[in-house]
């Protein structure tokens, strides 16, 4: 048997877009021909991922999964809501989201993680599918929070099945208070999350970069009205303080009652939940967010083409 190396595996893998251990198995097969493993991959559909890679995928579904004091939640894209509606696709998201929980590292960790009962690394597993589904799909990212006492509860927005669908949001609340309470309260603000989409959890948080661009603009539009700078300086501050009330959770007005400052609400929970209630982050994905969609006008030509026969 000839000696399959890693720069073979690698080089593999960049010519067909199969998974590692695929590209192994593949060259022991053919006796280190690259060629004949490459053909060998492609009979056991294995190397269609390389041909697809090169498509956006911006359509997918948004996975959450809590447990307690943590939680996940994951974007798994694909190219079309069509393969989103598949159950085979939202099992998979399923269970990334559920194995994201259980682990704590990085997303890269995730990915290098072994996908349930497959024998491969999450990463792999998704390349091996994309040749099953027939779609360019990825693990776009991932996010996990945790607590040592409260909850971190989710809701998703507009679910196609349980814990999967457009919008997912962790919210981390730290509590000695009664859990099934937490829970209610970390799900209103959950809802809260996914409807305002705040930029940061406190003032202290909020990117300072962020707070400079709206600074620029806003004294940019102040000195349009001529007004003298000292004027100009007290408008600018004005406006930066409503400007950390629509950006800022703990600022925000709750969407639920539509009245109380999101603060003020955690501090009167203290007393229905039994402990003092902390708000110790939160996180929203929502689908295909930032995602450079430039190419599906491409991906249509094609398809069209297909269509026609040309």
């Amino acid at each position: 048997m000839s000696n399959i190396t890693a720069s073979m595996v690698k080089e593999l893998r960049e010519v067909s877009g199969a998974g590692m251990m695929d590209c192994k198995n593949a060259l022991n097969e053919n006796n280190g021909d690259m060629d004949a493993a490459v053909d060998w991959l492609r009979t056991k559909g294995l190397a269609k991922a390389a041909k697809k890679s090169g498509r956006v995928a911006a359509e997918g579904l948004v996975g959450v999964a809590s447990n307690g004091t943590t939680g996940s939640v994951v974007e798994v894209n694909s190219e079309t809501d069509f393969v989103a509606r598949n159950d085979v696709f939202q099992t998979m998201v399923a269970q990334i989201s559920t194995l994201a929980s259980t682990i704590s590292g990085s997303h890269d960790d995730l990915l290098a993680a072994e996908f349930p009962g497959a024998g491969k690394s999450v990463h792999d597993h998704v390349q091996e599918m994309v040749g099953t589904i027939g779609e360019n799909m990825n693990v776009r990212r991932s996010q996990t929070l945790s607590v040592s006492e409260g909850v971190v509860a989710s809701y998703v927005h507009s679910p196609v099945t349980d814990g999967l669908g457009k919008i997912g949001v962790l919210v981390a609340l730290e509590s000695s208070g009664d859990s099934e309470k937490l829970q209610a309260l970390g799900k209103q603000l959950a809802m809260h999350v996914a409807a305002t989409s705040p930029l940061a959890a406190t003032a202290d948080e909020l990117d300072p970069e962020e707070v400079e661009r709206e600074r620029a603009v806003l004294i940019a539009e102040a000195k349009e009205s001529g007004k003298p700078d000292e004027i100009i300086g007290k408008m600018v501050e004005g406006r930066i303080r409503k400007f950390y009330e629509e950006v800022v959770l703990e600022s925000q007005v709750f969407v639920i009652d539509g009245e109380t400052r999101v603060s003020k609400v955690l501090e009167s929970a203290a007393g229905d939940v039994g402990g003092a209630v902390k708000l110790k982050g939160f996180v929203r994905f929502e689908l295909g967010q930032g995602v450079d969609k430039g190419e599906e006008a491409d991906f249509a030509a094609e398809v069209a083409a297909a269509v026609s026969g040309n």
